[in-house]
């Protein structure tokens, strides 16, 4: 792996004061090891722009007092927003990773057309937006989760989900709604990341997130980022792994229920008919997730998506069955992930972090922000 390039004198100092809090120009150039010119002279410019003020020294003593400045995490906001087709979750944080705003409208579903479905996307961002009182103009970046095949111009490839948004670049769209920089991709992949970043796989650099829910589909984070694989489809398991999901849709059946959740819940009642289909798929599932394991050798498993709503009825079962199939003298955690239905809009906040982040700070090289959800 090829080293990173060094971060500029500009990057670390505006990420010593988004990260670490306010500090001196004698704080900054002693932890930071530059010379005091260099400081002020950064510093001229990252006040210019808005992105660090000067903060007014308090308190008496002999002298002038010590110039101060902080993070100006006010001057502007991010969004992610996650479309499906029972609701757009949208979330809105300042540029320090804050989030001020969690909104969740109607989703795409019921809507005649791709055109409408644009719009209905725009409508909640600008209602989120108003909710919060926070001005359209302050709107740095959109990272946006979809459920589809996307490649990394951010063109959706395929989507059996949205399938009027297949071949069409809906960022370039939404940007043209918006007047904001807007990065795409898909819904699984950006909730492995928003793990990886802020959930259960922190710290970890090899992780396997299973979403399992109306759809099965996987996010791989390998080396600390997300795998794509040649043509953007790495992930897209699901119709591999069931030969019974209807292919319109990639939905899983069910057939002692109208869904998974009624099905839990007969099979908590001693039904068995539920009880036995609940067994099959759960060993269906620890087969392909088992296949998979042994394919990646990841260092945790995060299991997401809707079925993990039933908890240790749903994820004791599976553990045990992979760790029957695996064999293996080892302890592999499979784990339930952190942030549930949340988790695709905040890994869309981080996509927009990472990609524009040029534009969100105006300094070049700064970093993902530490996310910190409602």
């Amino acid at each position: 792996m090829q080293n990173e390039p060094a971060l500029s004198i500009a990057a670390r100092v505006t990420l010593r004061l988004r990260d670490q809090g306010p500090a001196t120009v004698n704080n900054l150039a002693q932890t930071l090891q530059v010379s005091r010119t260099s400081i002020e002279n950064v510093l001229g410019t990252v006040t210019n722009t808005g992105t660090v003020i000067h903060k007014r020294a308090s308190g008496a003593g002999v002298g002038r007092p010590s110039r101060s400045y902080e993070f100006n995490a006010e001057q502007g906001v991010v969004a992610g927003v996650d479309v499906g087709n029972s609701s757009i979750r949208v979330v809105i944080a300042n540029t320090r990773g804050v989030v001020l705003a969690d909104h969740i409208g109607a989703g795409v579903g019921g809507l005649p057309d791709g055109v409408s479905k644009l719009a209905a996307v725009v409508r909640e961002v600008r209602t989120c937006l108003t909710q919060a009182s926070i001005p359209n103009e302050k709107v740095r970046a959109v990272g946006l989760s979809l459920p589809g095949i996307v490649n990394e111009a951010g063109l959706v490839v395929t989507s059996v989900v949205i399938p009027e948004w297949s071949g069409v670049d809906i960022g370039s769209l939404l940007r043209e709604a918006l007047g904001v920089e807007v990065s795409v991709d898909n819904g699984v992949r950006l909730a492995a990341m928003a793990e990886h970043h802020l959930g259960a796989a922190q710290l970890i650099n090899d992780v396997l997130y299973l979403s399992v829910g109306n759809r099965v589909a996987m996010g791989l984070i390998l080396n600390g980022q997300p795998r794509r694989g040649t043509h953007n489809a790495a992930g897209d398991i699901g119709r591999l792994l069931f030969p019974g999901i209807q292919p319109g849709t990639g939905h899983i059946s069910w057939a002692s229920g109208e869904n998974a959740a009624e099905v839990f819940s007969l099979a908590r009642d001693g039904d068995a008919a539920a009880r036995a289909e609940l067994d099959e798929f759960v060993d269906r599932l620890a087969r392909a997730l088992s296949t998979l394991i042994m394919a990646v050798d990841p260092a945790k498993v995060v299991i997401g998506g809707g079925l993990t709503k039933a908890h240790e009825d749903f994820l004791n079962p599976l553990r045990a069955n992979v760790t029957k199939r695996l064999q293996l003298p080892l302890v592999l955690p499979i784990v339930e992930a952190r942030l549930g239905d949340e988790a695709a809009a905040h890994g869309a906040l981080v996509l927009a972090f990472q990609k524009k982040s040029l534009g969100i700070y105006g300094v070049e090289g700064m970093t993902v922000p530490h996310i910190t959800p409602l």
